[in-house]
């Protein structure tokens, strides 16, 4: 049995926080655990594009105030509290069920599929390309283009420059990055790759995999070298492979960051 399938589903329940502003508009989602009475909350952060002034200030204060009163309340109180007294500006949907594998992911989830943030270039949102790497062997590409903008979760605090998502198939770098996941990647790996995960280049064949870094280096005259390169897969079903350290038909092209979807 493969580690995806041992994955464990359990019932939540969401809402979508909406606001009346020169037309509707839904602001975010509130996703319940009834087990733990806990509150998953994620709010869009382009606020400043969509009120001004007093607006704006009551705005900024929601996340805080509804993590507040959940810790407070509890996520059940809370839900009947917001469905029985907001109305007007503000005003959440009707609770809906929805399978959870983990809360956090499923958040992130429902937060795609119900919210559409502007777009703030490296400050909440990252370039989608059509790369497609192998969470096995190197998965052949045709050209690479920017698809879009991905908004990035809360707790990513800082973008760069050289950030970018891709989307990773296969089941060999499981339970970590499930077969069809978008990823976070950073450009221009620095210092020792060692034990990283990492997204390497076939440049022959156009061609991408991500897998961990491993190498055993040897001393020379000259200093040192890589004696031997390793490309490992996390999921022990799948096989790993060794690289040539002496063809420079490989890259590696950035560092695995985080799963986003």
């Amino acid at each position: 049995m493969t580690a995806s399938a041992a994955i464990q589903t359990r019932i939540g329940r969401y809402g979508i926080l909406q606001a009346e502003l020169r037309g509707l508009v839904n602001l975010g989602v509130l996703l319940e655990d009834p087990e733990a009475n806990r509150l998953y909350l994620r709010l869009r952060r382009d606020l400043e594009s969509l009120a001004e002034g007093q607006d704006l200030d009551v705005l900024s204060a929601l996340a805080d105030d509804l993590a507040g009163k959940a810790d407070e309340m509890g996520a059940a109180r809370l839900f009947e509290y917001l469905e029985n007294t907001l109305s007007g500006t503000l005003r959440i949907t009707d609770r809906e069920q929805v399978m959870v594998d983990q809360f956090d992911r499923t958040l992130d989830r429902l937060y795609r599929r119900h919210i559409q943030a502007n777009v703030v270039e490296f400050r909440t949102h990252l370039p989608l390309y059509s790369l497609r790497a192998a969470a096995g062997r190197f998965l052949d590409n045709e050209e690479i283009v920017e698809e879009g903008w991905v908004e990035t979760p809360e707790n990513l605090k800082t973008l760069y420059p050289d950030m970018f998502v891709a989307r990773i198939v296969g089941h060999s770098m499981e339970p970590l990055i499930p077969d069809g996941s978008l990823c976070i990647f950073r450009a221009g790996v620095t210092g020792s790759r060692r034990d990283r995960l990492v997204l390497a280049e076939d440049r022959n064949a156009s061609a991408y995999a991500v897998k961990r870094y491993k190498s055993d280096k040897v001393v020379t005259e000259e200093g040192w070298k890589h004696g031997r390169i390793r490309l490992e897969s996390l999921n022990p079903d799948y096989p790993s492979w060794d690289l040539d350290p002496d063809e420079d038909k490989y890259r590696i092209v950035a560092e695995f960051v985080r799963v986003l979807e």
